[in-house]
């Protein structure tokens, strides 16, 4: 089978691996679509990010779907042939983190496509994904690539839960890449009463109006767009920032009420943070680190067709042409979401 590995900067290559061996209580999938995150962005251009850098070669990609192949013993509930979501959080269920229930933060995370801990965690894009059953959200009704979504969808409905009850409030969001749009829908669909979107193209604040954004930002163009929510002290009650920009933090923290709620989900690195302001204002700041339970969720919520994630995928590309899809995914002007066909 062929799988998609990335050995440094810019070194991206197709290979040939032998498929996993099928377990006991696993499943094995034959991949269908993958969509390319931030994250492999970052492994791509930086050989990693932050901290974290790619020590050896390493399969990227962690949102991925297809359809069961076969299943191991002693699976029950999925049937060969589903459609399933297949969910790259996996958690060790024992440390003391999964026992308080906070099983994103597990000691002992084999997250797919991370280069966190050493040796890496091999990633889910190759054509023949064995894993564990319960990994594993039945799709049926959506596309792959809608189910391929379920990942980023989860991480957004995270930070939702970061940030508490969304109802009534005025919302920020700085960033709309794909999180930044799906926290757009999330936030719309928690009840949010505004929701003011910034970037920096026009391309994806035109896509920010269309999936609900009231009043878009273009940083770029209009430096002072903010000024007047930043007066009398701020206006919004939440911000949702996804650039992980220290310029794009500042400008929400000023634009937020007394009290407001700080959600971080984007990862740039460590920032400066003008700390006299959360202080006086009495904010707070939230982190946001991937998701566990929220994965079913959201495959239910577009299934439901609560949420609809078809509008962001832009581009689906074949396997062959990996590279072209990252070069494309890159590229702010014309892509939201790339993904890349297995099939």
């Amino acid at each position: 089978m062929k799988s998609l590995v990335i050995h440094g900067a810019h070194d991206l290559r197709i290979e040939e691996h032998e498929p996993q061996t099928l377990g006991a209580g696993q499943v094995q999938v034959a991949l269908a679509t993958g969509g390319i995150c931030g994250s492999d962005l970052h492994y791509y251009h930086n050989g990693g990010f932050g901290t974290v850098r790619l020590k050896e070669p390493m399969v990227l990609g962690h949102e991925v779907s297809g359809h069961i192949t076969a299943l191991g013993a002693g699976v029950s509930g999925l049937e060969v042939g589903q459609l399933v979501a297949v969910s790259p959080s996996r958690p060790c269920g024992a440390c003391c983190y999964c026992v308080e229930g906070m099983r994103n933060q597990c000691l002992n995370m084999r997250f797919y496509g991370s280069a966190m801990p050493f040796p890496h965690i091999q990633g889910a894009f190759r054509q023949v994904l064995v894993a564990d059953a319960a990994q594993c959200a039945v799709a049926e009704g959506l596309s792959t690539g809608e189910a391929a979504m379920a990942e980023p969808l989860a991480v957004c409905l995270h930070a939702a839960s970061q940030a508490g009850p969304l109802l009534g409030k005025r919302v920020l969001v700085t960033g709309c890449g794909p999180i930044g749009l799906l926290s757009i829908l999330v936030a719309r669909r928690a009840g949010a009463t505004e929701i003011v979107a910034t970037d920096l193209t026009d391309f994806t604040l035109r896509m920010a109006a269309a999936q609900g954004a009231d009043v878009t930002i273009n940083g770029a163009t209009d430096p002072d767009g903010l000024a007047t929510y930043q007066a009398g002290k701020g206006t919004f009650d939440v911000l949702f920032e996804c650039t992980g920009v220290a310029a794009a933090l500042a400008g929400g923290i000023a634009a937020l009420r007394p009290g407001g709620i700080i959600v971080q989900l984007g990862l740039g690195g460590d920032m400066t943070l003008p700390v006299q302001a959360l202080t006086a204002k009495e904010l707070q700041l939230r982190g946001s680190f991937r998701f566990h339970e929220e994965f079913f969720t959201g495959v239910t919520l577009m299934q439901k067709g609560l949420i609809d994630v078809k509008p962001l995928i832009t581009q689906t590309l074949p396997l062959a042409d990996a590279i072209a899809a990252f070069d494309l995914a890159s590229d702010r002007t014309q892509a939201m979401k790339a993904q890349i066909s297995f099939a």
